[in-house]
């Protein structure tokens, strides 16, 4: 098992990012990966969890310890695989989240992609209680803008399994704004997604 790696960010996907360490590319998925557009071919400390299935071998990549254990703890519930975690973990309101399985909200828990109203109760039922010492977790890094900032946060929507029928209720709102960075207009999207 791999705990981190430090290397320099060389691309970034809507689903993940690559991070080259000793000469070789890593393919680590990411909830938000436009956070690294700031740190493109600049070294960074990612900490890891890797999955092996018998068709793949996959890399999930966190900012911070406290991001790996509430992930963690998130894929140890019944029905949330490690792409579901990752989506979920893509709204940076991560206390949010605990608040909302400390207060029992499923109303809050549904509105994550391929959250249903049995998987949230399953949240509540096992993770109550066992997330209070996540809640200072908090990782936002510095951004920079991108030309086509609003279509990659658009593909990153995408590929945390939100349709496209969510995707354009919220894409008007967006476009207001043009002066955002991807990782800004990732950020909004995701709230406005929660606020539904």
């Amino acid at each position: 098992m791999y705990e981190y790696i430090i290397g320099k960010v060389t691309d970034i996907f809507p689903a993940y990012i690559v991070v080259e360490s000793y000469g070789i590319g890593y393919q680590i998925a990411f909830g938000n990966p436009y956070s690294f557009s700031g740190k493109l071919n600049q070294e960074v400390k990612i900490y890891l969890h890797q999955v092996i299935r018998e068709d793949a071998h996959s890399l999930y990549g966190f900012s911070t310890i406290e991001g790996k254990q509430l992930f963690l703890k998130l894929i140890s519930v019944s029905g949330i695989g490690p792409k579901s975690a990752l989506a979920i973990m893509a709204n940076d309101d991560h206390a949010g989240l605990i608040t909302a399985v400390e207060n029992e909200d499923v109303t809050y828990l549904i509105k994550f992609p391929g959250v249903g109203k049995k998987t949230a109760q399953q949240m509540v039922l096992d993770l109550k209680g066992k997330l209070a010492e996540l809640v200072g977790e908090a990782a936002i890094l510095p951004v920079t803008v991108a030309t086509t900032a609003l279509e990659e946060a658009l593909e990153a929507l995408k590929a945390l399994g939100y349709s496209d029928k969510e995707i354009k209720k919220v894409e008007k709102q967006l476009a207001t704004n043009t002066t955002k960075s991807t990782d800004e207009y990732l950020r909004e999207a995701l709230r406005l997604m929660m606020k539904k």
